[in-house]
C-alpha cells in the first residue's frame, strides 16, 4: 500500500504543532525530512479556544520571540496573608498565548511545504502495516489520509481508571485596571486568601504584563467544575475584596478543566498510533503543567521519526516516582488530610522555588526529593501512601 504522507499529525494545538515542526524541519542538502500532513477541526465545538501556557526554563528558549511576558520572581500568599517571595535564579517564569504560537508554527510549517488541513478525524487505525485516519472535511465530505505513523494529541473520550479523580478548573479575567496597581517584576503563582470550598482548595492566579494589565484567575482543585455565575462571582471578589483593583475592565475571558488524577494513560493506539500531549499523559497530574513536558515529548519523537525508526512508544514524560509522589498528593488533598494552602505556602517558604520548580519537573534527584518530602506534613502524607495499594482504580465520571 502507497502512503498518502509519512506522518499524520491529528490536532494543531501545542502538542501537534511541535511535533510536526520539529519532524518537518528541513534536513541539510541531499537528505529529505519526512512527509508531514496536520490535521486540526474545523471550526466548532471540536476546535479548542484561546489558551494561556506557562512553563519556565533557564536561560533563552526557543520561543522567548512569542512571549506575552516573563518573571524571575514568583510569590505566594499563605491563608493568613503573609507574603512569600522567591527569586528564581536563573530561571523564568513565561507565559505564552496559544494564538501567538499557533500562528507562527503553522507560518513555518508553510514556509517547509507542510499545509495544516482542516479535518474533522473520527478515527485512527492500523491499516496494512500503516495507519489510516478516517473523517469528515469542513464541507462534510469524507476524508481518508494513509500514512505510515500517526500521532493524535485528541482529547481521549474518557479518561482512564483511577484511585483518585479531581480537577483543576478555572477561569482568568484579562483586565486592565484605571491605576497602576500590578507589580510587573513578580507573578502571583498562588493566593491563598480566599473562602475554600468544602472538600476542594481554591488561590488566585496573576500574571501582569504592566502595572495595568494582568491576567487574573479563579482556580479551584475539586471534583466538580463551577456554573458561570459560581466563577463570575469568585472572581469579583478576588479582583476587588483581596486584590483590591478598583476600578477595572475585562477585555478577554478564558475558562478551561484540567483532569488531575493518578490514571495510568495509555501512550499508543495501535502499532502505528500514539498518542500525544495530553492526550499521551505530558500533564503533570499534581499541578496540570503541561507545555514544558510536551516539548521533550516532541523532541524525543521527532527524533525518532528523522532518524527513519518508528518510536517504540512514547515516552512517559513524567518518571515513575513524580508520578509516585503524584499520586500521595492527590490523596491526602481529596481526603483533606492535607491543608492545600498551607501545604504549598509552606513548601516555597522552606524550599528555593527555583527547587521546587525543578522538582515539579521531575528533575531533581532522589535524594532532593526526599529531603522536599520532609517539608511536608510527614504523617498525612505517610498515611495516603500506604492506603494507595488498597485503593481499586475506577474510571472517573
Amino acid at each position: 500500500m502507497g502512503w498518502d504522507t509519512d506522518v499524520t499529525v491529528v490536532g494543531a494545538g501545542a502538542a501537534g504543532l511541535s511535533l510536526a515542526v520539529g519532524i518537518a524541519e528541513p534536513f541539510p542538502a541531499g537528505r529529505r525530512a519526512p512527509r508531514v500532513a496536520v490535521v486540526e477541526a474545523p471550526p466548532g465545538p471540536l476546535r479548542s479556544s484561546g489558551r494561556t501556557w506557562c512553563y519556565w526554563e533557564s536561560g533563552v528558549g526557543p520561543y522567548d520571540g512569542l512571549l506575552t511576558a516573563s518573571w524571575n520572581r514568583l510569590r505566594l500568599y499563605a491563608p493568613d496573608g503573609t507574603v512569600i517571595d522567591r527569586p528564581l535564579g536563573a530561571m523564568r517564569y513565561k507565559m505564552l498565548r496559544s494564538d501567538r504560537f499557533e500562528a507562527a508554527m503553522v507560518e513555518r510549517l508553510g514556509r517547509w511545504g507542510v499545509e495544516v488541513r482542516q479535518m474533522a478525524v473520527e478515527s485512527a487505525r492500523d491499516a496494512g502495516g500503516g495507519a489510516v485516519v478516517h473523517g469528515h472535511d469542513a464541507s462534510g465530505a469524507p476524508s481518508v489520509i494513509r500514512s505510515g505513523l500517526v500521532f493524535d494529541s485528541r482529547p481521549p473520550g474518557r479518561l482512564p481508571p483511577a484511585r483518585t479523580a479531581l480537577l483543576q478548573h478555572f477561569q482568568g479575567w484579562f483586565v486592565r485596571t484605571a491605576r497602576p496597581v500590578f507589580d510587573p517584576g513578580a507573578a502571583i503563582l498562588m493566593d491563598f486568601r480566599l473562602p475554600q470550598p468544602p472538600g476542594g482548595l481554591a488561590f488566585g492566579y496573576v500574571l501582569p504584563m504592566s502595572r495595568y494589565e494582568a491576567l487574573v484567575e479563579y482556580t479551584q482543585f475539586s471534583r466538580a467544575a463551577l456554573d458561570r455565575a459560581g466563577y463570575e462571582q469568585a472572581l469579583r471578589h478576588y479582583c476587588s475584596v483581596v486584590l483590591g483593583l478598583g476600578d477595572f475592565t475585562v477585555q478577554e475571558r478564558e475558562q478551561g478543566a484540567i483532569p488531575m488524577s493518578d490514571g495510568v494513560y495509555p501512550r499508543r493506539g495501535g502499532r502505528r498510533v500514539f498518542f500525544i500531549g495530553a492526550a499521551g499523559g505530558a500533564t503533570r497530574p499534581s499541578t496540570g503543567y503541561t507545555f514544558a513536558a510536551i516539548q521533550r515529548q516532541s523532541r524525543h519523537l521527532a527524533a525518532a521519526v528523522r532518524s527513519g525508526r518508528s518510536p517504540a512508544r512514547v515516552p512517559a514524560v513524567h518518571g515513575r516516582r513524580a508520578r509516585a509522589m503524584d499520586a500521595v498528593l492527590l490523596r491526602a488533598l481529596d481526603t483533606g488530610r492535607v491543608d492545600g494552602g498551607a501545604f504549598f505556602a509552606h513548601l516555597f517558604s522552606a524550599v528555593p522555588a527555583d527547587r521546587v520548580l525543578r522538582f515539579l519537573d521531575g528533575a531533581t534527584s532522589p535524594l532532593e526529593d526526599f529531603r522536599i518530602g520532609l517539608r511536608t506534613p510527614v504523617l498525612p502524607m505517610a498515611r495516603s501512601l500506604l492506603e494507595l495499594p488498597l485503593l481499586r482504580r475506577s474510571v472517573p465520571a
